[in-house]
């Protein structure tokens, strides 16, 4: 996510941060440093990502657009990559021949870094189909993939204790 942080001498002690045309815009007083504002500036982030849902299909792409030249150098192609409401247990599906990737609506919730995850492990399977040693070393070519897995078994568990 882009930030552009404005400063006020007006502005003595509140910081706030809205959504301009996709950019974050932070407002800030003039006299904090810039490694004050910097622990304010992610707080705010998240918060304005987890009011950002539902998430549409575009946002995926880009994501996948995103992670596509960080993770594996731009290299893949795709067809479509969308969000799919009947995916009861499955995270996320890839069609390797048609080249399309499907991601649990479910995901839209959760913190950008998990569904991140998802997203690079669907990409990987446009190189790799299936759960291999090659196909996890390119999954974990994204730095918080383990994290991401305990996140995601943690909230099947709490799934699966709050519907018994």
């Amino acid at each position: 996510m882009e930030v552009v942080v404005k400063r006020s001498a007006r502005r003595k002690k509140t910081i706030s941060a809205r959504m301009v045309g996709g950019v974050m815009e932070v407002l800030a007083p003039a006299r904090i440093s810039d490694a004050a504002l910097a622990g304010h500036i992610q707080k705010l982030r998240s918060r304005l990502e987890r009011r950002s849902y539902p998430k549409d299909d575009s946002h995926l792409h880009e994501r996948a657009g995103l992670l596509n030249r960080k993770y594996f150098q731009g290299r893949l192609t795709w067809n479509s990559i969308r969000y799919s409401s009947n995916q009861e247990h499955r995270r996320g599906s890839c069609n390797c021949l048609a080249r399309t990737i499907l991601i649990s609506s479910h995901l839209a919730h959760l913190p950008q870094w998990v569904e991140d995850y998802v997203i690079v492990h669907e990409l990987a399977h446009l190189i790799e189909p299936n759960h291999g040693p090659r196909f996890k070393a390119l999954v974990h070519r994204y730095p918080l993939a383990e994290r991401a897995i305990g996140f995601l078994m943690a909230s099947e568990r709490l799934d699966k204790h709050s519907s018994s």
